[in-house]
């Protein structure tokens, strides 16, 4: 029984300073966790026991169906991450460290290299397989800016399990079992979520989906097609278009634009020289960026934007996405800023890269790479060829479905798990093969599938909290009821714990506000805050033989005898 009165716990009446979102807000208040340094957090009793029990169901699912649970230290060598070239590549978020010896290690952010070679040093024949092996475990990331408390931090608890099959079709069976799994999961979370399309990115692999919760203050964006369903993350958003069935361009035209760097600018010269009805959406933009060292060009319809972190996930392989500086400009002399076209991109050795919209065909008014010059019908395929279409624009709601051409909402989530079909990439990086049926060696092909265990405990939150306080699913909380004895009397604490005792005995799980000194507004505060799902007040009504029975998600109130109090508040609690 967790009794308030000897309970480490201490809440607190004013939101932490450095609070971005509810949850973080909340969970600081009623005394879940606390900030130990910038994305570092501890975890008090009743926010252990929350992630604990999180961390029971993850277990009891990835049990059932059939998955083995390994462990694995935080601290790792250099050397496997060098093979497979993730020492250089995670960059800044990866933390090194050196022994006293000079010796190289990091802190583990995941570890597919790990699960990698454990199954290269124990298995050697396709009859070991399939396989899947998950641990939760802490990991490390140098995060550029932590936030949003436990959502974002620099220490995060993780579930990640991984999946080793002979080929494609073990992998597709092996990838339905852990979403399927992941759907239990997180039903029993009580999370409202969605499956989303992702795109792979680093991670690489050909399938990849997220499981994200709806929330207002999330950090990923999210399409979904009311109609059809279809749903995606932003940066795996596809576009849709049809061949260009326009007229056929006239010769370009080079016109006087003076004073006009700016689309805005420019539409407004085009209505007055050309005569109205020209938008931002006939007009071409270029947007210089530096890819790692290379410059590319980015061609985008004049109304829209380049989501830089959409046009990376679609880079694999590129570490980092700037625009141009004008140290970069300086290098290019044939670009002139504000009159960007790509007519001379290739003779001046940069990449062109468009959005799908930029179809073959089409024709733009865009820059003349020129000071105070434009042009009219630059045609694609004809003045300009691209050498890439990916998908690089913002995504804005009423975007049509790639499915239906039904226009799409946006809305906001916390990224909860992701699952990814791996491929061979790290197997190949580590000489993981086994013998087929022929004796023949082959390389085993992988899955990869996460859970945030610590940023689940902030999604719950978000979507169950309320203006009063926390709200706890039954199955995550850290207790069953809440029972608050208020007053002075001994006869109402005695009365009060006895019933604790009796739940306790029934086999539900009690919290007892037996603090004396304690009002009853502070106490029936802080249950409200704390977010027990079930409240039993022992106070005034006990003159009458009877006690209140509060359900803290309804708000609902009702008095119930004491003699019947045992009975009455179990089956309310189990049928809930």
């Amino acid at each position: 029984m967790l009794k308030m009165s000897t309970l480490l716990l201490r809440t607190l009446r004013d939101d932490p300073a450095d609070a971005e979102v509810a949850s973080h807000r909340l969970l600081v208040r009623a005394g879940y966790v606390r900030r130990i340094a910038a994305g570092i957090y501890s975890w008090l009793p009743l926010g252990y026991i929350t992630l604990r029990n999180i961390e029971r169901i993850i277990r009891e699912e990835m049990d059932a169906a059939g998955f083995q649970e390994v462990h694995f230290p935080a601290l790792l060598p250099r050397e496997p991450y060098e093979k497979t070239n993730r020492w250089d590549e995670y960059g800044a978020d990866l933390f090194r460290l050196k022994d006293r010896k000079g010796n190289d290690y990091l802190l583990g952010p995941t570890h597919e290299e790990m699960f990698t070679l454990m199954v290269k040093g124990e298995y050697s024949s396709y009859k070991d397989l399939p396989l899947s092996i998950y641990q939760i475990q802490n990991k490390f990331r140098d995060e550029t800016r932590p936030r949003s408390g436990i959502i974002r931090g620099r220490e995060f608890v993780m579930k990640d399990s991984y999946s080793f099959d002979l080929d494609d079709e073990g992998l597709a069976a092996s990838y339905e079992a852990h979403r399927q799994a992941y759907i239990k999961t997180f039903d029993r979370l009580g999370l409202k979520y969605n499956i989303v399309s992702a795109v792979s990115g680093a991670m690489g692999g050909s399938r990849s989906e997220e499981f994200l919760a709806p929330c207002s203050t999330g950090e990923d964006t999210y399409v979904l097609c009311e109609k059809c369903g279809y749903a995606a993350n932003v940066e795996a958003m596809t576009t849709k278009v049809e061949a260009y069935s326009g007229s056929a361009a006239q010769v370009m035209e080079i016109f006087d634009s003076p004073s006009t760097p700016t689309i805005d600018s420019l539409v407004d010269l085009l209505n007055e020289k050309f005569g109205p009805g020209h938008k931002a959406s006939d007009t071409l933009k270029n947007v210089m960026l530096m890819a790692d060292s290379k410059a590319i060009s980015v061609l985008v319809p004049g109304d829209r934007e380049v989501d830089l972190k959409r046009l990376q996930a679609n880079m694999p392989g590129v570490e980092e996405i700037r625009m141009f500086e004008d140290a970069d400009f300086a290098k290019f002399p044939g670009l002139v800023k504000g009159y960007i076209g790509p007519q001379d991109a290739k003779k001046n050795g940069i990449e062109v890269l468009a959005d799908p919209r930029i179809v073959i065909g089409s024709h733009w008014i865009t820059g003349a790479n020129a000071k105070d010059k434009h042009v009219r019908f630059v045609t694609n395929g004809r003045d300009f060829e691209v050498d890439k279409y990916i998908e690089a624009v913002q995504v804005r709601a009423g975007d049509l479905c790639p499915n239906c051409q039904t226009p799409v909402i946006i809305d906001r989530a916390i990224e909860i798990g992701h699952i990814f079909q791996l491929g061979r990439k790290y197997a190949e990086a580590l000489d993981l093969t086994v013998l087929d049926k022929d004796g023949k060696s082959r390389v085993v092909t992988m899955g990869s599938y996460g859970i945030g265990v610590s940023r689940a405990v902030a999604a719950v939150a978000e979507q169950t909290l309320d203006e009063i306080g926390l709200s706890w699913p039954r199955e995550i909380a850290p207790a069953d009821v809440h029972v608050v004895a208020t007053g002075r009397e001994d006869e109402v604490f005695q009365a009060a714990k006895t019933l604790a005792e009796d739940l306790e005995e029934k086999g539900l799980r009690v919290m007892y506000d037996d603090r004396r000194e304690a009002s009853a507004g502070v106490k029936f505060k802080d249950a409200e805050l704390i977010g027990i799902p079930f409240i039993v007040v022992v106070g005034k009504a006990l003159a009458e033989g009877k006690v209140e029975f509060r359900v803290r998600k309804s708000g609902e109130k009702s008095e119930i005898e004491l003699l019947k109090a045992v009975t009455e508040i179990y089956n309310a609690v189990t049928k809930a």
